[in-house]
């Protein structure tokens, strides 16, 4: 089992800047994917980001060019940089991760943190 612990969301105003943190820990062995995710009330969970293990990263377009993902292997950590924020960001971001054990995937996700752009 994996454990995805989130922090860093809170209340910002619109412009403003945050960055998400997530840690994991278990069996973390064999994670092939990180990711962060939303939900913004009365929609569909989204994919915002994703790092994969060769480092290469992807971005829903609505974020391209404001958010940034990034990985510290050694503190097992994945993080969001969000600047420039908009109303429109408010959601609660999930941290998502993928592990292949014995030719079988598995995902897991943290417990969600609340980010709310409003002025």
């Amino acid at each position: 089992q994996v454990q995805l612990v989130e922090s860093g969301g809170g209340l910002v105003q619109p412009g403003g800047s945050l960055r998400l943190s997530c840690t994991a820990s278990g069996s973390i062995s064999n994670i092939y994917t990180k990711a962060w995710y939303r939900q913004a009330p009365g929609k569909q969970r989204e994919l915002v980001a994703v790092i994969v293990r060769d480092g290469n990263t992807n971005y829903t377009d609505s974020v391209k060019g404001r958010f940034t993902i990034s990985r510290d292997n050694a503190k097992n950590a994945v993080y969001l940089q969000m600047n420039s924020l908009k109303p429109e960001d408010t959601a609660v971001y999930y941290c998502y991760a993928r592990r292949l054990v014995v030719n079988k995937w598995s995902e897991y996700w943290g417990q969600g943190t609340q980010v709310t752009v409003s002025s």
